[in-house]
């Protein structure tokens, strides 16, 4: 299988995890090669029968040339069929180097007409879409395999190191996640009112708060967020991404745009609410097993072209504050149920 993007990562795991399973409770043992940048390795650790090759885009699997060697490099492997689970020209190139040698291959279909439909100005087809994670078990039915979603399995939460249980403290209270950056601006709540949310949420002192986000700026901003606040804390910069992923396994819910984040949460079997801008859960990217009520979206009625796009990398006039339209209230008061949930 062929992955790029965090989040594009994060949704195949769910999806791994009960073929996996799936198919061992059949009696049927299946060998499964995730091919991604090395940087994902550690969403595949715990799934049985799974393992990693690392996609080296800067050296050896560089460009046409470095294609043919992970091709070379992948058949050594005597894979019986390819799942291209991310469908772009990297990909297919090498899918079609399999089917050229005879071997099975299947693709996602991303639905490119269904998604154009939903997104565009004039007239929208207002439709919730099939989501990836049933687009990616269609994959694995053209090639043979017969799974279902419908009984999902989590990993246990990880045990957290005393690193991390310096930074959080080691308190019996409800951890709340906070993930408040996404690609584009567009899909980021006002940070105004994310201040307010996390004030608000701060009250509460049985609650501990913690800011998750990556980079320079971000952590400048997380630290303004987090400023004279002792149960609302900084992540950012201070641990590594694989303890990143057992510290995020602990939390009773996530706050998120739509972003990887969410998808990360969701696949650790954490309760996810998300914010909706530009984009929308009907597009198919609503985290998995999170229920639709969990995604709070920008108001249609003011904003009619919502959604105008897919990513959120497409500007509309006019629609730069539709996230406003999503109350402070509502969002705390959303975290509250699905907390005493």
């Amino acid at each position: 299988m062929r992955l790029s993007a965090m989040g594009d990562v994060a949704m195949t795991v769910p999806v791994l995890r009960a073929f996996v399973n799936q198919s061992r409770s059949l009696g049927t043992e299946v060998k499964i090669t995730v091919i991604s940048r090395p940087f994902f390795k550690p969403f595949f650790e715990e799934i049985p029968n799974v393992s990693f090759f690392a996609f080296d885009e800067k050296e050896r699997h560089k460009g046409v040339a470095g294609l043919l060697r992970l091709f070379q490099d992948l058949k050594r492997l005597n894979i019986d069929a390819f799942a291209d689970l991310h469908n772009v020209l990297r990909s297919k190139i090498i899918r079609n180097l399999f089917a050229l040698s005879g071997k099975k291959v299947a693709s996602v279909d991303k639905g490119r007409a269904e998604k154009k439909a939903l997104t565009q100005s004039e007239n929208k087809v207002f439709q919730q879409l099939p989501t990836m994670f049933e687009r990616h078990v269609k994959v694995f039915e053209q090639l043979g395999f017969t799974f279902d979603l419908s009984h999902a399995v989590f990993p246990e939460k990880a045990i957290l190191s005393p690193e991390i249980l310096a930074i959080i403290g080691d308190k019996n209270q409800k951890i709340i996640g906070i993930a408040p950056f996404a690609q584009y601006n567009s899909k980021v709540y006002p940070l105004d009112l994310m201040q307010e949310v996390i004030d608000k949420l701060a009250l509460d002192t049985t609650h501990t708060i913690l800011l998750f986000g990556g980079g320079k700026k971000e952590i400048e901003i997380l630290d303004l967020l987090s400023a004279n606040k002792e149960n609302v804390i900084n992540m950012a910069g201070k641990i590594k991404f694989q303890q990143e992923l057992q510290l995020i396994s602990n939390l009773d819910v996530m706050l998120s745009m739509d972003s990887g984040n969410a998808h990360i949460a969701a696949m650790l079997g954490v309760k996810v609410i998300t914010l909706w801008g530009a984009t929308h859960p009907y597009a198919g990217f609503l985290p998995f097993n999170q229920p639709i009520e969990n995604a709070l979206v920008s108001d249609r009625n003011l904003f009619p072209k919502l959604p105008t796009s897919v990513y959120g990398n497409k500007k509309v006039d006019g629609y730069e504050e539709a996230m406003r339209t999503i109350a402070v209230e509502a969002i705390v008061e959303k975290i509250k149920i699905v907390l005493n949930c």
